[in-house]
């Protein structure tokens, strides 16, 4: 039975749980990770549904470059963490003969390709890159901290609160209400005030809409935006992204080693049934199989309906906290399609091969309200017509995921009815992703005879194969009312859960949204706040 005694336990294999897994046995915890899929990783995976050359990311398809302390601490890069940075966008305009390229240009080729487009908008987008920098160096450290308990009259949470409005203060007034207008406004009508031209609004608009179950035009698509330009949290610097060597399921598999290297152990096909809690307290988990581990810390990265709902009975936790998270809104109408080539795309407005354009971001969205289209399709209950599609080709730079001359082209495109996360509609999927690729292949003319395989995941696969209720990449949308101290319930943003020694780190908790790590990270600060007296080293 000692075997199966432990100091912490974490649930779920996913990145966050990974990292939680790895600082609590770096502090000196018996550690287990349990993973339900026989694989770590989550939605930042790597697989092989083209044969064993190839290596396919199969959701998470881009890492946020993680902060340097836990690649330091987890000895990331030892264990094969390497990223390419990514380069800038290529957005093919209607009718495929010309452009907006800004990849591998210098500040004054960028500003002059804009100017192609818009000379207001070459200059506003210098003034724009400043003020999303300036509110990312305050925003940034303040989302890989933990959030504050809001309305909590504790002297401890108070001090707490106080401590992030003084942090605030740096914003100034102007500051404080471009914050507050990034959280209710639209990223259409934000963009609508700073810029002209089609071109240049859509591809800003776009890392406001992504992954999210809501069109351009909807209130908070702008900070959806700044969430997605934060890249690095720890320091707040500005759109740091980049494609990890051997898909993003080397991320996950550094982390797990430099876990591992810690002490940590790994299970792997250990889907868990239950929560033990036992006089309001978390003891340990029931395995599927029957066996029970104990342990006096939990920590659950899942989903939230899944750790809360599926793992804990109704009994367990408060009514108030419950609705909560029944209310926790997961929806999403995105559609993977990961696309083994023959050769790579030769897009008519730029035939050549060039990092600037195969080694980018390649964004298939022509105005926003193109993009605001496809969502009110899919609103009204139909797949869009004209889907929007934000893509790259990661085996441009890295050479390990597809045979010699080979490519992968990864498209995360947007939307089908969030409710076919239940109802999956495999013909009406096929078709959809049919859409894709004709519209593609209107840029890129070679795409069609070039295709070798293709893999589709939509809402329904997210749900049942990954455990992304509803589909959602982030466990939970990113709008005003499910961030921050709301994430994922009032007074429960702070890693901390209703029942004693159960903690939470997964995507759905403050900082999480991207593959940074962030929770898995504080989750270990506040657990070692409480167990002063629990044998962590430091």
């Amino acid at each position: 039975m000692d075997r199966n005694r432990y100091d912490a336990i974490v649930i779920g294999g996913g990145h966050n749980g990974l990292v939680a897994g790895g600082y609590l046995a770096k502090r000196g915890a018996k550690t287990v990770v349990l993973e339900a899929r026989y694989r770590v990783g989550g939605a930042a995976t790597t697989e092989q549904p083209f044969g064993p050359d190839w290596k396919v990311t199969s959701l998470s398809y881009v890492v946020s470059l993680m902060p340097p302390g836990i690649v330091k601490d987890l000895n990331l890069a030892k264990h094969g963490y390497k990223i390419y940075p990514q380069d800038g966008y290529f957005m093919p305009q209607p009718g495929g003969d010309d452009a907006l390229a800004l990849g591998g240009k210098t500040p004054a080729e960028k500003k002059a390709e804009v100017a192609r487009f818009s000379k207001k908008d070459a200059d506003a987008l210098e003034q724009w890159d400043e003020w999303i920098g300036g509110l990312g160096r305050i925003m940034g450290p303040l989302l890989s901290e933990k959030a504050p308990k809001v309305g909590s009259k504790r002297p401890g949470d108070l001090l707490e609160q106080g401590s992030i409005a003084w942090k605030m203060r740096k914003l100034g007034v102007r500051g404080v209400a471009d914050v507050t207008r990034l959280m209710t406004m639209s990223i259409a009508d934000l963009l609508d005030d700073w810029f002209e031209s089609e071109p240049v609004k859509a591809m800003l608009a776009v890392s406001g809409v992504i992954g999210t179950w809501a069109g351009p035009a909807e209130p908070g698509t702008a900070y959806v935006m700044l969430h997605h330009h934060i890249g690095d949290l720890g320091d707040g610097e500005i759109g740091k992204w980049g494609f990890p060597e051997g898909g993003m399921g080397a991320v996950s598999d550094a982390i797990a080693g430099g876990a591992k290297e810690m002490g940590a152990e790994i299970r792997t096909d250990a889907p868990v049934a239950r929560i033990i809690v036992e006089n309001g307290r978390a003891v340990g988990v029931a395995l599927k199989s029957g066996e029970e581990l104990r342990a006096p810390i939990v920590v659950t990265s899942t989903h939230p309906k899944i750790a809360f709902l599926d793992h804990l009975e109704a009994k367990d936790l408060p009514d108030d906290f419950r609705q909560d998270i029944e209310r926790w809104n997961s929806r999403s109408g995105v559609v993977k399609v990961n696309l083994a080539l023959d050769e790579l795309p030769v897009f008519k407005a730029h035939p050549e091969p060039a990092a600037g354009v195969h080694g980018g971001t390649i964004v298939m969205a022509p105005t926003v309200d193109y993009i605001e289209q496809a969502f009110q399709d899919a609103r009204a209950g139909i797949p869009a017509e004209h889907p929007f599609a934000d893509s790259c080709i990661p085996s441009y730079f890295d050479k390990t995921i597809a045979p010699e001359g080979k490519h992968i082209l990864s498209m995360f495109t947007q939307w089908v009815p969030h409710t076919w996360a239940d109802d999956p509609k495999p013909e009406e999927m096929d078709a959809y992703a049919d859409r894709v690729i004709d519209h593609y292949s209107e840029f890129a003319p070679n795409l069609k005879s070039a295709i070798i395989d293709r893999q589709v995941v939509g809402p329904h696969e997210m749900q049942e194969e990954y455990g992304l209720i509803g589909g959602n990449i982030f466990h939970g949308e990113l709008s005003p009312e499910q961030l921050f101290h709301l994430r994922p319930a009032p007074g429960y943003a702070d890693y901390r859960t209703p029942i004693r020694g159960l903690y939470q780190c997964g995507s759905a908790t403050h900082g999480g949204g991207g593959v940074t790590g962030i929770p898995g990270r504080n989750v270990v600060s506040v657990i070692k706040k409480d167990k002063r007296r629990f044998k962590l080293r430091a």
